[in-house]
């Protein structure tokens, strides 16, 4: 074996190997983590689990159905807030946008990406929350003020992926409905946008994965009570914020319970990565050998 092909089989079985161990390690935290909380599933019951109100470890109740209602809630208001914004400049700076002006705004989108969850939830906290108790009454912690974080903290995530779907179009589809005498924006609205829809469902799954597993900034903005809100302005707590205040004194059961809301939380997050892969591999379009 010469000194190329040796270079290669080094690397190949380097990067087999470390596949395998991703593998290895997600397995051992997926088995430690049903190992711990499927005792508060056995000894406090499924139904009652999920389907409970009340959390009040000190009177041994564990229902987490308020904070998966409260996760949910948070999630699709932050996520009606950042889709439509997200697609319109994925669309500006895919399509419209001069190189130049791509070209600053693509690193400023990145930056958002870059900064840390306590910025913005620190940023929220000083800013966000008394403009919203000024303005709409209560605390100003609310289901609402981590609506608007989380809109913001989604927004690269979103951008990004539908601006490749976007680029990913055949240049020819373009040529083709130019040609025939559409208008720039009737060629983004008829031909473009559809043929990208794939990935922007994608992107937008994968950006509700990344808001409802956001721990640190709701912690500091939602007001972590638990109830189900009636309105946006009422305060919640997220299973991911139930997990990160109470883990550090939890025993027994109570310990337990935090893992099963982990459990939930991670059902959650498989159930829309599974979504997000089904339907990037249902709509794929065939083009020329290809796929878009």
């Amino acid at each position: 074996m010469d000194k190329n092909n040796l270079s290669e089989f080094i690397i190949e079985k380097g990067l087999f190997i470390m596949a395998i161990f991703s593998i290895i390690i997600i397995f051992l935290i997926i088995s430690f983590v049903l190992l711990e909380g499927l005792p508060a599933f056995e000894d406090y019951g499924f139904f009652q689990f999920i389907f409970g109100l009340t959390w009040a470890p000190n009177d041994s109740q564990y229902g987490v159905f308020a904070m998966i209602i409260g996760s949910i809630c948070v999630t699709l208001l932050a996520m009606l807030m950042a889709v439509p914004l997200s697609l319109l400049c994925a669309i500006f700076m895919a399509e419209v946008a001069p190189s130049k002006v791509r070209k600053i705004l693509k690193p400023v989108i990145e930056t958002l990406s870059g900064i840390p969850s306590v910025v913005y939830g620190f940023f929220g906290l000083i800013v966000l929350v008394p403009i919203i108790r000024e303005n709409f009454g209560g605390t100003g912690f609310s289901m609402f003020t981590a609506s608007l974080i989380l809109a913001v903290m989604v927004l690269p995530t979103i951008i990004t992926l539908s601006q490749d779907s976007l680029r990913s179009v055949p240049h020819e589809y373009r040529e083709a409905s130019l040609g025939l005498g559409a208008t720039n924006w009737q060629t983004i609205k008829n031909i473009i946008f559809p043929a990208a829809l794939p990935g922007i469902i994608t992107s937008i799954i994968l950006g509700m994965g990344r808001a409802i597993g956001e721990t640190l900034a709701v912690i500091m903005v939602a007001g972590n009570v638990v109830q189900i809100p009636n309105s946006i302005f009422d305060p919640v707590r997220t299973l991911t914020a139930n997990i990160a205040i109470e883990m550090g004194y939890a025993t027994g059961l109570h310990y337990n319970a935090l893992f099963g809301t982990g459990i939930v939380l991670f059902i959650i997050i498989i159930g829309l990565l599974v979504v997000a892969n089904y339907i990037q591999h249902k709509y794929k379009v065939d083009v020329g050998g290809g796929y878009l």
